[in-house]
């Protein structure tokens, strides 16, 4: 009589997502960067809910007010006033809104255009590779803020002109990471397999060979996100973004310079905004790194 084995069933493989959590949760910076992240999300959305006061809204008696915790300060104003009255605060939360939305305008349109050109090249190489690569060695030739500024004096200062130009200027870094990715792909067994059934080009560039290699765009575009927040100020400050009255935080640093030594609250607040906001970010692409990147987990 043959005799019956009992063999247990090994345990499931955790679900992607668990997985992904898991090595993201072990950088304790890439999570507090994710939960600033959320805070900031929160605040931009639901500004007309939590400003205390409306963003242009001028209080002549309130020229200047310091912080709460600082003599002559006030509870109506938590983080002071500036030179014309306006709510620190409340201009600080409409301003996260804006950040963001350049971050989100400028990560969308340079991504989809890069992920585009980036395939092209790596996928057909030859006189298309080296036309769209040249093309991108030249824009990386330039110094990027100069050449946003430039675009920008094209096209005229605004704050939709100013994520068109951020675009264009880190356009070559999208390029140039989708083509390596696709090269290293597009000689696998997989892509032969897909073309050989008769798969068309269109299918194995886009279907095939793209979510293979989106781990390290997504890194990329988390970081990018950073750095377009971080130039839209710069244009801002330099009078190329958003223009006045806008509550953008790159402009307010710019009105508040001739009171930084009088009143250092002007120009602190938005500066503390920009710099957590962006190592927020970058320190959020870190953990995506280590979380996607095979090499990094242990």
């Amino acid at each position: 009589m043959s005799e019956t084995v009992q063999v247990s069933s090994s345990e499931a493989p955790p679900h992607p997502l668990q997985e992904f959590w898991h090595y993201f949760s072990q950088n304790a910076g890439a999570v507090a960067g994710l939960v600033f992240i959320c805070v900031i999300v929160v605040v931009a959305v639901l500004a007309d809910v939590l400003a205390p006061h409306p963003p242009f809204e001028q209080y002549r008696d309130a020229l200047l007010v310091p912080p709460f915790w600082q003599d002559g300060g006030s509870t109506r104003f938590l983080l002071g006033t500036d030179d014309v009255g306006r709510d620190i605060l409340s201009r600080l939360m409409y301003g996260a809104r804006l950040s963001l939305m350049i971050g989100a305008m400028v990560v969308t349109l340079s991504l989809a255009v890069g992920i585009l050109l980036g395939l092209v090249a790596g996928y057909f190489r030859g006189a298309t590779e080296a036309i769209i690569m040249r093309i991108m060695d030249v824009m990386l030739a330039l110094p990027s803020l100069l050449l946003a500024i430039a675009i920008v004096a094209i096209l005229g200062p605004s704050l939709f002109n100013a994520a068109i130009a951020i675009a264009i200027v880190v356009l070559p870094h999208y390029v140039r990471l989708t083509r390596a990715a696709a090269i290293s792909e597009v000689g696998k067994d997989y892509v032969t397999a897909s073309r050989v059934a008769g798969a068309g080009r269109m299918r194995i560039m886009f279907i095939t060979i793209l979510p293979n290699c989106m781990a390290p765009l997504i890194v990329q575009a988390t970081l990018g996100f950073s750095s377009a927040i971080l130039d839209a100020a710069a244009l801002g400050f330099l009078g190329l973004g958003a223009q006045p009255p806008t509550p953008e935080w790159g402009s307010m640093l710019a009105n508040a310079l001739q009171f930084l030594q009088r009143a250092w609250w002007v120009v602190t607040f938005p500066g503390l905004s920009i710099l957590l906001t962006v190592l927020a970010f970058n320190l959020m692409g870190d953990g995506l790194r280590d979380a996607l990147d095979p090499k990094m987990k242990v």
